[in-house]
């Protein structure tokens, strides 16, 4: 029997090389690593991404410039062989060494950086005028695609809740942008500062007239789009104003790097979710897992019955002002070595019915000159142990009872 023909292979889309601004291959090293690593580099936006090599399409990792904080030249170690150029990009969260082949290459890169953060073309790098027409226009489009972005440091919030916010957060900023209280088209600015260990809260007013935003301050001043009106801020303060970031760039969706069997290209690829949630495998040689416990319904084993209850009198040791005279005969004695707990003392009271005569000791056999351990009332251990201990009753003791019952009567 011939067997059926095997469906077409549908060829895997492929994905679009992304464009940059400026793009080069470099080494990392971030916080993390224990060495350089060599990758794929390209600069679009506010957003360095990096790659494995220059045709995959998917990055490993992106670095934010929003919160960008200086860069920084480095010299290599002090009799080291490497012929590299280094230098540091510093963000608020972390600080990541990059090492290039030539100090064109760190100029370039230090440039177009410095170009979209604070929108300006460097003026104390060493470029050449070519380079400076390339910043140009990459000022000019990082420009055009800002005015159609609303910053990340805008929130819709009220002039409490920025305050609250700035105060909460200082480690993300210090400057937020906010609708205006007058319901307009116009923005707020709220900032907050430290003087001299108290805090200084400020807001101020921009206008939107047109298609433009002015900054209601002395010497008013118009910006394009509201990326212009922070950037304003910023560079107007000497950077002490830093735009409020909150950290919450999660991935929501699971993926992962893999390698394409048709063209051993590296892609990325989105983990599918399972059917059902399996639940964690159990360990090999680990610990069993617990007998089900038995429900309501289940029937179980009938209990023993549980022994008499004694009195509330047997748990303490008898003082020997409340001992009943008709129990024992010298229940009021207690061993030397024996703790005794003495209950409340209770006020005596006069006997209703006069005390019945002392019982008798029986005859004691011949050979045996200790008097006989009389018969405790109760099964309390405390009296076991004080009828054991009757046998070793001293005159001197006696004496001592005889005493007390001759105060108290």
């Amino acid at each position: 029997m011939a067997s059926a023909p095997s469906p077409p292979r549908v060829p895997k889309p492929k994905g679009i090389q992304p464009s940059h601004y400026y793009e080069s291959f470099l080494e990392k090293k971030g916080p993390c690593d224990q060495g350089y690593k060599k990758l794929w580099a390209g600069l679009q936006g506010l957003t360095i991404s990096f790659y494995s090599s220059n045709r995959d399409f998917q990055p490993l990792e992106k670095l934010d410039l929003r919160a960008f904080v200086k860069l920084t030249d480095e010299a290599p170690w002090a009799g080291s062989r490497d012929p590299g150029i280094h230098f540091s990009l510093v963000l608020r969260d972390q600080e990541i060494k990059f090492k290039v082949e030539s100090l064109e290459s760190r100029e370039m890169w230090k440039g177009f950086i410095l170009t979209v953060v604070e929108l300006r073309i460097p003026s104390k790098l060493t470029l050449l005028p070519g380079h400076l027409y390339m910043m140009a226009e990459v000022l000019a489009k990082e420009e055009a695609r800002r005015s159609l972005e609303t910053p990340s440091c805008f929130l819709k919030v009220s002039r409490l809740e920025a305050q609250l916010l700035l105060e909460r957060y200082p480690e993300c900023g210090n400057l937020l942008l906010r609708p205006s209280g007058d319901g307009k088209d116009g923005v707020s600015v709220t900032t907050r500062q430290t003087l001299n260990g108290a805090p200084v809260v400020r807001h101020y007013k921009v206008k939107r007239e047109g298609a433009k935003y002015v900054i209601d301050v002395e010497d008013p001043f118009s910006c394009s789009s509201l990326d212009a009106v922070v950037n304003y801020f910023v560079s107007h303060t000497k950077k002490a104003l830093v735009p409020f970031l909150l950290d919450e760039d999660y991935e929501k969706v699971l993926g992962y790097v893999d390698a394409d069997k048709e063209n051993g290209e590296n892609v990325w690829t989105v983990s599918s979710a399972p059917d059902s949630d399996p639940g964690p495998a159990p360990p090999a040689g680990g610990p069993k897992s617990l007998p089900p416990v038995a429900s309501s319904q289940d029937k179980l084993p009938p209990l023993p019955p549980l022994p008499p209850l004694p009195s509330q009198d047997d748990n303490y040791v008898t003082p020997i002002a409340d001992a009943p005279a008709a129990d024992y005969v010298n229940q009021d004695v207690s061993s030397s070595g024996c703790l005794v707990v003495p209950k409340p003392k209770k006020l005596a009271k006069a006997p209703a019915k006069p005390p019945k005569p002392p019982t008798l000791p029986k005859p004691v056999p011949k050979g045996n000159n200790r008097p006989p351990a009389r018969k405790l009332v109760g099964g309390s251990p405390q009296a076991a142990f004080l009828a054991t201990r009757l046998g070793d009753v001293t005159a001197e003791l006696q004496e001592r009872l005889q005493k007390r019952r001759a105060l108290e009567q």
